[in-house]
Formats: C-alpha cells, sequence, structure tokens
C-alpha cells in the first residue's frame, strides 16, 4: 500500500449542532479533508496523474505543471515525490502561506504570479510555459481535464450515495471536478434528486479555490444546465460558518467548506420534513491560519 491507495472512502457528518432540523430535514457533510493531503482534491490529483502515466504523457524526465490554487498543487507535491517525479505548480502569490510552504515541503517548485490576475492569471502562464516547451512538461490541466470530474463520477458520488441517500446536494465549484461528477452519478441513481451550485456573489471574493463562473474562464469540465437551482454565498457568511463548525461541530475547515454549508443551511430552511441536504467538506481550517479566517479571532 501507499499514498495514494487512501484516497477516498471518506466519512460523512450529519450536522445536528450548527442547523436546527425541527422542520425535521437532515443536513449531511461528506469530510474531504480526511484525504491523506487534506483535501477533496486528492482525488482528482491521483486520476490525472495516474492516467498521464497510463497514457505515456508522465515519464521520470518531464516535470508535472499545473496551476492552482492550493489544494491540487498539494495533492500533486505529495502524490509526485512519492512516484519520484518533479512537480512544478503556478498560483497566485496572495494564496495563503500555509498551502505555499506545504507544497514546497513536499519537494515541488512554487511559481507565484499576480495576485490580481487570480486563478485565471496562472492558468493562462501555466497553458504559455506547456506549449512552448511540451517536450519538458506533462501539463493535466485540472480545468479540462476530464479525469477530474470521471474520479469523483466514479468515486465519491457513489461514497456519498450510499451514505446518506440525498434529496438534495450542494457543492461549489473551482474545476468544477467534485460538482460535476457528483452531480452526474447522483442524478444516474436518483433522477429527482435536486442539484444546488453555490458560487461567490462576486467576481471579487475571498473563496479561496471557488469560481464565480460568469466572469472566469470556464472549466471545459463545466456544464451549468445540471444543476436545479443556483445560490450565491458572500465571503463573510462562509467565514462565519466556518468558524460556527469549529465551535459548535468540532470540525476544522476551509472557507469554501463554510461556503458550502451555509448554501446548504438556507437551502434547507425552505424544504419539507424528511428532505436530506448533502454537501462537502472540501479541506481542512489548518492552511488557511494566517488568513482573516482564523488570524481574527
Amino acid at each position: 500500500m501507499n499514498i495514494l491507495d487512501i484516497v477516498g472512502n471518506t466519512p460523512i457528518v450529519e450536522l445536528k449542532n450548527i442547523f436546527n432540523a425541527a422542520n425535521g430535514v437532515s443536513l449531511f457533510a461528506k469530510a474531504e479533508y480526511f484525504n491523506p493531503s487534506g483535501s477533496v482534491k486528492d482525488r482528482a490529483a491521483k486520476a490525472m496523474i495516474l492516467d498521464g502515466i497510463k497514457r505515456g504523457l508522465l515519464t521520470k524526465d518531464k516535470i508535472l505543471l499545473d496551476s492552482t490554487s492550493g489544494n491540487t498543487g498539494i495533492a500533486y507535491a505529495m502524490f509526485g515525490t512519492a512516484l519520484g517525479y518533479q512537480v512544478q505548480l503556478l498560483m497566485p502569490s496572495n494564496v495563503s502561506e500555509e498551502r505555499k510552504k506545504i507544497i514546497r515541503a513536499f519537494g515541488a517548485k512554487v511559481i507565484e504570479t499576480d495576485p490580481l490576475e487570480g486563478s485565471d492569471g496562472a492558468y493562462r502562464l501555466a497553458m504559455e510555459l506547456a506549449e512552448k516547451e511540451p517536450n519538458l512538461y506533462f501539463f493535466p490541466n485540472q480545468y479540462d481535464n476530464f479525469e477530474n470530474s470521471r474520479m469523483h463520477y466514479e468515486t465519491t458520488g457513489i461514497e456519498l450515495y450510499n451514505q446518506c441517500k440525498p434529496t438534495h446536494f450542494v457543492a461549489g465549484t473551482g474545476t468544477s471536478g467534485t460538482f460535476m461528477g457528483v452531480s452526474k452519478r447522483l442524478k444516474e441513481f436518483d433522477s429527482s434528486i435536486q442539484i444546488v451550485l453555490m458560487q461567490p456573489d462576486s467576481p471579487f471574493h475571498g473563496l479561496e479555490g471557488m469560481k464565480h463562473m460568469e466572469t472566469t474562464i470556464k472549466p471545459k469540465i463545466f456544464d451549468k444546465s445540471i444543476a436545479d437551482l443556483s445560490v450565491e454565498v458572500k465571503t463573510e457568511y462562509a467565514y462565519s460558518t466556518a468558524r460556527q463548525l469549529a465551535l459548535k461541530e468540532g470540525l476544522f475547515v476551509g472557507i469554501s467548506s463554510g461556503a458550502n454549508v451555509y448554501a446548504a443551511m438556507e437551502l434547507a430552511k425552505t424544504l419539507p420534513s424528511g428532505s436530506r441536504v448533502a454537501t462537502i467538506l472540501c479541506d481542512n481550517g489548518y492552511r488557511y491560519l494566517s488568513q482573516p479566517l482564523w488570524r481574527d479571532i
């Protein structure tokens, strides 16, 4: 067994303290931060690396190159060092210091990009480098790589359905791999399951890893038509919910997890008795300790 073998099969938690289930609605959160690197992105990174190796695109003489806001980069770095591959990652300079330090701790190289250009700027530069030197780099391109969503279709969606049989699924999108893969699988299990897309409320937001799809480069794997409903969440609501998850549920999670749970709770308040709402806890809170989410408490 190696580090890749322990990806997946994460637990699910019923949120009984932060959410008042007096109306007979249950709220569940799948704790994806139980993956070995601490986030949901382990699943996609594993799938894209193994696919690259299988197709002969990732070889020992190539560098794995991609853009990241942090979590996929950490997973790339962890798996890369375990398998003996060099890893080089482009990320906006304003992502948390913890994320950059974790990546460097695994021996990967970090190239910081203009924070004003966000994840789109890092993505454009990664594309440019990969096109300029194709013999030097293996560029999995997590935003357009269907192995990303396929992995969630084949694992996360099945696990989630078996764990709580949801009537509603709520999740945000970065690459959209989790959202697309889980949603497609749930719809196949039961077409009546309602899919709810959570997004930041504006292009300028503090939900690290989440995209405001109307104003950003859209991943090729994203298809909004699968969503039955879309909701927007303000950064301050995501922060406060993440803090409440720690204080009331003992769940130390990051900003996107707070946004997902806030959206799920707001939805749950409107639903009939017997409804079962599920969402994703994307990563742990340790990689945000230097940011306002925890710095100001």
